[in-house]
């Protein structure tokens, strides 16, 4: 039982790491995480940056083995954000991708005058962003018209998506500790 909010604001606060705040939308976040993987592609050779990328590259090598999506039922949040990390790993997701994910929503949340400052929306939104990158199993059996096919999903919700994202947030945080100022500028401005 929640104690501070009711059925419907716990919810939210699950899914988004906000009771009021909704996540940001593709359409609001895309110009910042191309943006931010440009920036690193330019910056590359930077320690900060070559640091960012190669903690989050360890955390995608340490992440154990891969677990399709339908056999996570039962494990534990941790247990699911490391299959989350093997997901990534199995697809084959450059980490500048993953990093590029946590310097959009730092760039969005500097750029957002009604932002969430807390730590806990960032990680959120951040584990939301690199969950959609590889989330899901696919499986397809027989040929013809007796083929059958399994999709599933794991829902990006709650403590999960906290552990994905404080992990990815402590590989990230000398980055933007150091050069969270030389970020590029809102891409709409420039247009």
């Amino acid at each position: 039982m929640d104690t501070r909010f009711c059925r419907s604001h716990a919810d939210h606060y699950a899914r988004h790491g906000s009771a009021y705040k909704p996540s940001y939308g593709a359409r609001e976040i895309n110009p910042y995480r191309a943006s931010a993987l440009a920036w690193l592609e330019a910056n590359q050779s930077d320690t900060y940056v070559a640091n960012a990328v190669d903690r989050v590259a360890t955390l995608l090598r340490t992440s154990g083995p891969h677990i399709e999506a339908f056999r996570l039922r039962g494990l534990s949040p941790q247990e699911r954000a490391k299959a989350a990390w093997a997901r990534l790993r199995k697809a084959g997701v450059d980490p500048r991708r993953v990093v590029a994910a946590w310097l959009a929503v730092e760039m969005i949340i500097r750029d957002d005058p009604q932002a969430e400052r807390k730590a806990e929306f960032k990680q959120v939104q951040a584990a939301k962003l690199i969950h959609k990158m590889a989330s899901g199993t696919h499986k397809r059996w027989g040929e013809g018209a007796n083929v059958k096919e399994l999709h599933v999903y794991p829902r990006p919700r709650g403590r999960i998506l906290r552990h994905v994202g404080e992990a990815l947030e402590e590989a990230c945080e000398l980055l933007v500790e150091h050069r969270g100022r030389d970020l590029p500028e809102r891409q709409a401005d420039r247009a």
